[in-house]
């Protein structure tokens, strides 16, 4: 798991995998009914639906995640440690309800930029959890957007309590 981290906080790998690992993401999570989600592999993922700030159109984004204890998720805006804010992140900004796709299953969401204590709380456990996001930190002058989303109510709903500690942990 060390040279898979060393990997992807390189450089290289910044300027490679936001062309090829969402568009791989996509198109087999699209044909296999999104069951199977090839970064997921490395670390726990979903695919993000969230209305285009600007387009109003629905856009989904393949993205590593933090589940967390009590059924929520930690999305963190790194993209690959590259200067500018992803895109997903000001649709979130714009438009906080959305959905996911995790294991299979479309869950709607609320999406909160977490901030001051919160926010602390939150990027301490993620560089627990993959420690790579500290060096696209540093990487780049602005701050990394950290997201929390959170199960929307609604009828039919299952709890979506399944959590992952770490890369290693994955149920």
């Amino acid at each position: 798991m060390r040279v898979v981290q060393k990997v992807s906080s390189s450089r290289a790998f910044a300027k490679v995998a936001p062309r090829v690992i969402p568009a791989l993401d996509r198109t087999v999570h699209r044909l296999t009914g999104g069951r199977v989600l090839p970064a997921a592999s490395l670390l726990p993922g979903v695919v993000l639906t969230a209305t285009g700030a600007r387009s109003g159109l629905p856009r989904r984004t393949p993205l590593a995640c933090m589940p967390e204890d009590g059924g929520t998720w930690v999305l963190v805006g790194s993209n690959f440690g590259r200067p500018g804010e992803p895109a997903w992140t000001g649709n979130l900004l714009a438009h906080p309800e959305a959905s996911i796709s995790w294991r299979g299953r479309e869950i709607p969401v609320r999406a909160q930029l977490l901030e001051g204590a919160e926010r602390e709380a939150a990027w301490a456990a993620v560089l627990a959890f993959w420690p790579p996001y500290g060096t696209y930190q540093a990487r780049v002058e602005r701050r990394i957007r950290l997201f929390r989303l959170t199960p929307r109510e609604h009828p039919g709903a299952r709890p979506a309590n399944q959590t992952v500690k770490g890369p290693s942990d994955r149920q």
